[in-house]
């Protein structure tokens, strides 16, 4: 009878063929454990990768929009008063025009101009949901004007009604009839309702033809996060020596770079402005993730791929305000979220393709600072791993 040959996989599924009926008794609880164990922290990564992606949203709540304001104090604080509350902080200016100015070097998302003829500026290339809920306040702001003036017109025509009746009631008992217009002294009804202010609604930076819901913007920086993970996977795994890591990063940047910009400028159409610079821009942020995940592998061996990915796709990604403004999320989050590559990178390409006038040295240099950190990584393993060597061969 010829001898079966188990595999090792085989053998722990089935104790019992290659061992004694005690021995697999006790090597059955371990392995339970085992898998009790793995299935366990799976979950859990499951759960937590769930958490990270989703707490952003369930909790965002827009409080304190830097919004800009003219008008005098009591319009102003008629307009914080009918806002949600905490929505708004309110930042009072002199003029139209610097309202507008404010808006494109990005210090605030919009602006109310509370003049003879009210208006509210929007961009929605800064924040689509802001401008959608600036639009709903100037609806709001429109039906109070309209019932404010339904108002008015009822109380003047019920003055109107009075004085003629005066008049009649005079002349039926021969006196002089009052002087002056029946209605008041106002012009009549029909021209009060014209002369009703309408709020106007104007995109001071309009986004693209080719992104009109700003959705292709949004996400463009999820494919930087995961082109930086993939290359800097494939980086370190395909390539062995440290210092040649680093050459390789440096190659993936700048040809990834020029790649990603001709797809996402010049095919889709979803960013705008200098395509040298957009290149240049997605050639840092992908560099600098293809770095960080070479420095750590450099330093502690593949377990390094684990803590660039979380680093930049857990932590930076959920943060980093893609889809909605910083102030939308809890506390400090959207700030904090704008210092990791995914935040920068994409306040960085948001800013060159519709607010040129915006200052981005931070974002440049937030990109450029791990990056730095990445090579430091890379450069450090690599001495650590020659005096090792050295040690070894003496």
């Amino acid at each position: 009878m010829p001898t079966q040959i188990l595999s090792r996989e085989d053998k722990a599924d089935h104790p019992a063929v290659s061992e004694t009926p005690e021995k697999a008794a006790q090597a059955a609880p371990p392995q339970f454990g085992r898998a009790l164990l793995v299935a366990v922290l799976a979950a859990a990564v499951v759960s937590l990768v769930m958490l990270a992606f989703s707490w952003p949203t369930v909790t965002s709540d827009p409080t304190d929009l830097p919004i800009a304001a003219v008008g005098d104090a009591e319009q102003i604080d008629q307009i914080a008063e009918n806002a949600p509350d905490g929505m708004l902080d309110l930042k009072t200016v002199d003029s139209r025009a610097e309202a507008v100015n404010f808006i494109e070097q990005r210090e605030v998302y919009g602006a109310f101009v509370l003049e003879d003829e009210p208006e509210i500026l929007i961009a929605k290339a800064a924040s689509p949901a802001v401008a959608q809920q600036l639009s709903g306040i100037g609806t709001q702001m429109q039906h109070n004007i309209d019932q404010q003036a339904i108002s008015g017109l009822q109380e003047g025509t019920k003055k109107m009604q009075e004085q003629m009746q005066n008049a009649l009631e005079a002349a039926a008992s021969g006196q002089a009839p009052p002087q002056g217009n029946p209605a008041g002294d106002g012009a009549g009804p029909a021209a009060s309702a014209m002369e009703v202010p309408q709020v106007r609604i104007t995109d001071v930076v309009p986004l693209s033809d080719d992104d009109p819901s700003g959705a292709g913007l949004a996400i463009a920086g999820l494919p930087l996060t995961l082109g930086g993970i993939v290359g800097g996977v494939l980086t370190s795994m395909g390539i062995r020596s440290r210092r040649m890591r680093l050459v390789g990063t440096i190659v993936y940047g700048v040809v990834g770079g020029l790649a990603l910009a001709l797809i996402m400028q010049t095919w889709f159409g979803i960013l705008q402005g200098n395509f040298a610079i957009n290149a240049l821009a997605i050639g840092l942020s992908i560099a600098a993730t293809v770095g960080l995940i070479n420095g750590f592998v450099s330093l502690i061996g593949p377990a390094g791929i684990a803590f660039g990915a979380v680093l930049t796709m857990l932590i930076g990604n959920p943060i980093a305000s893609l889809n909605q403004p910083k102030e939308f999320l809890a506390g400090s989050w959207g700030d904090i979220g704008q210092f990791f590559v995914p935040g920068a990178a994409g306040a960085l390409l948001r800013d060159l393709s519709y607010f040129p006038d915006a200052p981005m040295a931070l974002q440049w240099w937030v990109l450029s600072a791990w990056l730095v950190v990445g090579i430091a990584l890379i450069l450090v393993g690599h001495v650590i791993a020659h005096r090792k060597a050295h040690a070894a061969a003496h």
